[in-house]
């Protein structure tokens, strides 16, 4: 493969109006791996939960979370991650995962700050869950990401009969998200005659980075390492799915629909240290309280925030 094939034709586009192809034509082959580095396949046992990223056979986008003790995700070789869990029946990605097969991980350590993303396939699944087969895998450098300890770990998540699914948010729902630090974005690019490569990120930013209005999110998109892999996704195929955790109880937020961006926003302009925005118009709902068995506390906001602001009133 040819470094100017490294990246997609998304991420290269978006690359290109910011004029720095060429320079991340030189990074790619560097930083994306075919398999999981040594200090990739170190990291992952240490993780209490990963987050997964899944597309429906109808294009849907959801974003979820994969938790057990440490050790739970380990690799057998550098070709391979296996997750020793399971997906919930209500979590919208099981469903998906086991239709498509095509996956997206990431590996966040809210301690340390430390990440890692996984792009790949499920090449088994049984009894006690899932083999992933590597496709990319890269790190992630620690902005944005606020610090978190991990305090407690409920037995069991809530009942599924808690379980809300419906495509409207309710003032709970906004209450949770117009709060949030932090969020996890579900995206994919569709290959023709292949499965889709799923990615999945992280988002963070002071509390209310995240304007929601109605059944519409704004999200700004602050300046990064310019791999560009969630926005070059989203060019190519204007869908996601998000997460919003509530660290403190272990509810979960989990979104699906359909994106516009905004590449060019008068509004950005008026939010300190965005370059772009984009909007998902929310189609599905699904509403887990106490859908996640850890529950954290704060520690401290990323030093990266201080060069942002917040969305005026």
């Amino acid at each position: 493969m040819s470094k100017a094939q490294v990246w997609h034709s998304g991420e290269r586009e978006l690359q290109r109006r910011l004029g720095v192809a060429e320079r991340m034509a030189e990074i790619g082959p560097r930083v994306l791996n075919p398999v999981l580095p040594e200090q990739h396949r170190g990291f992952y046992p240490l993780l209490r939960f990963v987050v997964a990223g899944a597309v429906s056979p109808d294009g849907n986008l959801w974003a979820g979370l994969l938790e057990g003790e440490p050790g739970f995700a380990w690799s057998p070789d550098p070709t391979l991650l296996r997750l020793n869990t399971v997906v919930s029946r209500v979590d919208p990605c099981a469903d998906a995962l086991l239709a498509t097969g095509a996956i997206g991980l990431l590996g966040i350590d809210l301690q340390t700050r430390r990440r890692n993303r996984l792009s790949g396939q499920i090449s088994e699944v049984d009894s006690k869950g899932i083999s992933v087969r590597v496709e990319q895998a890269f790190g992630n450098c620690p902005q944005f990401i606020q610090q978190r300890q991990l305090v407690a770990d409920a037995e069991a998540p809530a009942a599924d009969s808690c379980v809300v699914s419906s495509n409207l948010l309710t003032p709970r729902m906004r209450e949770l998200i117009a709060a949030a630090d932090t969020c996890f974005v579900a995206s994919c690019l569709p290959r023709e005659g292949l499965s889709p490569a799923v990615d999945v990120s992280h988002r963070g930013g002071w509390p209310g980075f995240v304007k929601v209005s109605e059944s519409r999110l704004t999200l700004p998109e602050f300046a990064g390492n310019r791999f560009f892999n969630t926005l070059g996704n989203l060019l190519m195929n204007p869908r996601a799915g998000l997460l919003f955790v509530d660290f403190a109880s272990g509810d979960l937020l989990q979104l699906t629909g359909r994106v516009e961006l905004e590449w060019e926003a008068p509004a950005a302009s008026r939010f300190e240290g965005v370059e772009h925005l984009w909007h998902l118009e929310v189609e599905q709902v699904v509403w887990r309280p106490g859908g996640s068995r850890l529950r954290w506390q704060f520690e401290s906001f990323s030093p990266a925030l201080r060069r942002t602001g917040v969305w005026p009133g």
